[in-house]
């Protein structure tokens, strides 16, 4: 059963992406969640506010994406290549939600809020690169949680290139993911 901020965040992402975001009115968001307008705002103070749950959403959709992907017993390596496309597959399957998100982030106040919304997926990738470093298959000198930002960033960013700015550019992905993979190995100088 959704609560009626789960409901707000899900209303917001539909009409912000068939609307866009300008154009979007918080009476349409209330109006597909089903609640009064003052719940709105119960939960969120302006349209834009709801920027950084939307976001946190798709984090936590990411992690969970990654977690699926990448098997426990393949060799780091392979495990790597897993996380790369995880990423690249929730870019690709959310590519509005994301251009929503970077357009509605970037328009407030509230990009600061992102380092907070990206903690658990930094962590997660830090705890993935502290294994391979203590495994000696990674270089001993990474430093790992500003390692895990670059990575993180790194990867979505090249996924973004792909699916976000040019749309022509699917079929580039597996091109893309390979030169990613191939930069990664050698600034991690992976040894296995």
């Amino acid at each position: 059963m959704m609560d009626k901020r789960e409901k707000i965040i899900k209303a917001a992402i539909e009409v912000f992406k068939e609307k866009g975001i300008e154009k979007t009115k918080i009476s349409d968001i209330v109006k597909l969640a089903g609640i009064a307008q003052g719940t709105y705002y119960l939960y969120f103070p302006s349209k834009l506010s709801v920027m950084p749950a939307i976001a946190e959403v798709m984090v936590e959709k990411t992690i969970a994406a990654v977690k699926e992907e990448v098997h426990d017993d393949a060799p780091f390596s392979a495990r790597l290549a897993q996380v790369v496309d995880a990423i690249f597959m929730i870019t690709r399957d959310y590519r509005e939600i994301l251009a929503l998100i970077y357009a509605g982030l970037a328009s407030t106040e509230h990009i600061k809020e992102w380092e907070t919304v990206y903690e658990p997926f930094y962590s997660w990738i830090s705890q993935f690169l502290s294994e391979a470093k203590a495994s000696g298959i990674i270089r001993d000198s990474i430093q790992v949680e500003r390692t895990s930002k670059l990575f993180i960033g790194l990867v979505e960013s090249a996924a973004e290139q792909i699916y976000l700015y040019d749309n022509r550019q699917d079929d580039q992905a597996e091109v893309q993911k390979a030169e990613v993979l191939d930069f990664l190995t050698h600034a991690l100088r992976i040894q296995e």
